[in-house]
């Protein structure tokens, strides 16, 4: 017992498992949204990353591949990076030969693709933002039930308000969950969106010196800054509640 509850004359607070058991049967969900979040948010962590989705080496050696040996060779080696950035240039260079605007709007496809899979599971983390503190208010609803049913048939609850307190502190469990798992939630949303959306404007600015290079033939570096944009990281992220 720590000091403060000795000199509170209160007990020990219960364990987090003690406290879940007591929040009832919407306990499970709850905790099967947390997992879900877990899940999500450390499979996005392992992808999103810049160096991952462009890597660093990938434009000067692909630059290199083409100005050497063709295309064919630059297609070979998109197929063996696999890389987003490389999926969406070898859209472009496959339709080199049909036109500026038919090669802008290949690599403009490709690239919205590849942004879309990058938010990939996010509308799950929207979900379980809006649902766990419903989840929450539920079994509080439930446990405010069996709260004054359990004083409605007890013979000695005229005045003994502990009977009801109890049901009410038991109720109120859930709902804290529920909070507790929706709040970081929103917040690690927000958290990958914002690092797609960077990530994306990298992959953007890559593939603009990559149109004006090798389809308005304009000499550019990796270096140099962009004139134009394909709209790549264009793409609306799913709303989520409270965000």
């Amino acid at each position: 017992m720590s000091l403060v509850s000795t000199v509170l004359g209160q007990s020990p607070p219960d364990s987090v498992f003690g406290l879940a058991v007591k929040g009832g049967v919407m306990m499970i969900p709850i905790a099967i949204c947390s997992l879900v979040v877990v899940t999500v948010v450390l499979e996005r962590l392992s992808l999103l990353r810049v160096r991952r989705v462009v890597p660093p080496l990938f434009e000067r050696e692909l630059q290199s591949a083409l100005d050497t040996r063709g295309t064919a060779a630059g297609l070979a080696l998109c197929d063996t990076d696999a890389s987003p950035i490389a999926r969406t240039l070898a859209a472009g260079l496959r339709s080199l030969d049909l036109g500026h605007d038919v090669v802008e709007r290949q690599v403009a496809a490709a690239g919205d693709t590849e942004v879309h899979a990058l938010r990939k599971w996010l509308r799950c983390l929207s979900v379980v933002a809006a649902v766990a503190p419903l989840l929450g208010l539920t079994g509080t609803i439930f446990g405010m039930i069996r709260a004054f049913q359990t004083v409605a048939n007890s013979g000695e609850s005229l005045g003994r308000a502990e009977l009801l307190a109890g049901g009410i502190y038991e109720a109120m469990i859930s709902t804290a969950a529920g909070l507790l798992v929706a709040i970081p939630t929103i917040v690690l949303y927000h958290y990958l969106s914002a690092r797609i959306d960077r990530i994306a404007r990298e992959l953007d600015r890559v593939a603009v010196r990559f149109v004006q290079r090798y389809s308005l033939g304009v000499a550019v570096t990796p270096n140099r800054d962009d004139r134009i944009s394909l709209d790549i990281a264009s793409a609306t992220p799913t709303p989520v509640a409270g965000g």
